[in-house]
C-alpha cells in the first residue's frame, strides 16, 4: 500500500520501510529510512530516521532532515547534505509535520 500525503508540497516514500545507506566525510556509514520530501521554493529537504538494530524501519524516534543537493538525470534525489541553519530546519520540519500528519504521530 502507498502511503499519500495531504500536502501538495510533500513527496512521501513510494512504500514503507525505505532505507537508504548513507556515508558521511570520514567514511561512516548509517542506515536512513526516508520519510518522504517536503518541496520548499526551489529547495527540497528530506526527512529520514535513523535505523539500526534497536531502531528498525517503520519505529519511531528522532527525525533527520537533509537537504537535496543534486539530482539524478530522472529529476530523484542523488546527494543530500545536512542542514545546520535551525531557522531552516524547524520551517521545513514544521511543513513536514502539517504534510504527514495522517502518515505519522508527532510527539
Amino acid at each position: 500500500m502507498v502511503r499519500e500525503g495531504s500536502a501538495p508540497n510533500f513527496c512521501p516514500p513510494t512504500e514503507e520501510g525505505i532505507t537508504l545507506t548513507f556515508a558521511d566525510e570520514k567514511g561512516d556509514t548509517v542506515d536512513l529510512e526516508f520519510l518522504g520530501l517536503v518541496l520548499k521554493g526551489d529547495r527540497s529537504y528530506g526527512f529520514f530516521f535513523p535505523v539500526d538494530e534497536d531502531h528498525p524501519a517503520t519505529s519511531s524516534g528522532e527525525v533527520v532532515l537533509l537537504e537535496v543537493t543534486e539530482l539524478d538525470e530522472d529529476g530523484q534525489p542523488a546527494a543530500f547534505e545536512l542542514v545546520t541553519d535551525e531557522a531552516i530546519a524547524a520551517e521545513a520540519y514544521a511543513d513536514f509535520q502539517e504534510a504527514a500528519k495522517d502518515l505519522y504521530d508527532f510527539a
